[in-house]
């Protein structure tokens, strides 16, 4: 078996994702992506557990890439996997604008609705360990590393507060949560959603936080009008989500997880920018999104005066 066409995907920086074909001796070409750690002191563990997951997922249903092989020390390659590739469109501008995908962006808020269910529905026997992570140990999470910058922003003050003072219990069985679960994470073509991506962040906890992180208005990509993701509505994703088994979901509930997510987004534009003014790594996306922090404060503030 021979190895063509190797070329290096946009986006990650300590993550690397590489596009490539293997050509076996008869012919056959299967196309695959390799997902790996190169620095030795990333370890191995967040590889082997996004491979467990993909796994699992792909066992309940959700449509996920095909995991082939987990690395090995002795590939010398640093940790890492090597998946299924699947065709079709992750940038979101094209997603949102392009005529090809008119048809997709009708059907994307129930798709995105029904899939959700499916990952919450995820056996838990099935899953590698995971962290825990309710609301109220998620807020004092974001509170403390707020705290670190040692910077005044009165609107996550008044926004952590204020999440405190609502945070919803944590669930009596916690479900498998992506995460990171948005336009940008999804390989769509014309029908709609092919594939679920970079579930590096998941983890075990209120599944509302998907549907809330969904509707995150940075994530609607400019089409702030169209509260799922820039190409649907609130009522379309939950009656997907209910219909495909999910548990019935008040949008007060998705509107909560909507407010984290916007202060955990400005919270993290933050970290990114001070790691550009330390010099730890000097970048102008890092600084750019520093000054996006002020875009999450002001988008904030309208949740919390009743707004999305």
């Amino acid at each position: 078996m021979s190895i063509e066409g190797l070329r290096r995907l946009s986006g990650g920086a300590s993550r690397e994702t590489w596009a490539f074909d293997a050509l076996a001796t008869d012919g056959t070409r299967v196309p695959l992506v390799l997902r790996r750690d190169p620095s030795a002191n990333a370890g191995a563990t967040d590889r082997s557990t996004e491979f467990a997951l993909l796994a699992a997922a792909r066992a309940a249903g959700v449509p996920v890439p095909e995991v082939r092989q987990l690395l090995a020390a002795e590939d010398g390659l640093g940790s890492g996997f090597v998946m299924e590739r699947i065709e079709g469109e992750t940038i979101p501008r094209r997603i949102l604008r392009d005529d090809a995908y008119t048809a997709a962006r009708a059907v994307l808020a129930s798709q995105c609705g029904a899939i959700a269910a499916r990952i919450h529905a995820v056996p838990a026997e099935a899953l590698p360990p995971l962290a825990r992570q309710d609301a109220a140990t998620q807020v004092d999470q974001y509170r403390a590393l707020l705290d670190t910058f040692g910077e005044a922003h009165p609107a996550f003050e008044l926004g952590l507060r204020w999440l405190a003072r609502h945070a919803p219990p944590p669930p009596a069985v916690p479900a498998l949560v992506h995460g990171d679960f948005r336009l940008g994470n999804f390989v769509v073509g014309p029908e709609g959603i092919r594939a679920v991506l970079d579930w590096e962040l998941a983890h075990l906890g209120d599944p509302v936080e998907d549907l809330g992180w969904l509707c995150v208005k940075s994530w609607r990509f400019g089409r702030p009008e169209r509260l799922v993701g820039g190409f649907g509505e609130v009522e379309a994703l939950l009656g997907a989500y209910a219909d495909a088994g999910g548990s019935p979901v008040d949008a007060e509930h998705v509107r909560y997880w909507t407010a984290f997510g916007t202060l955990k987004w400005g919270v993290i534009c933050i970290a990114q920018a001070f790691t550009h003014l330390s010099g730890m790594v000097r970048s102008v996306e890092l600084a750019t999104l520093g000054r996006r922090v002020a875009e999450m404060e002001w988008d904030l503030l309208d949740i919390l005066d009743g707004g999305w």
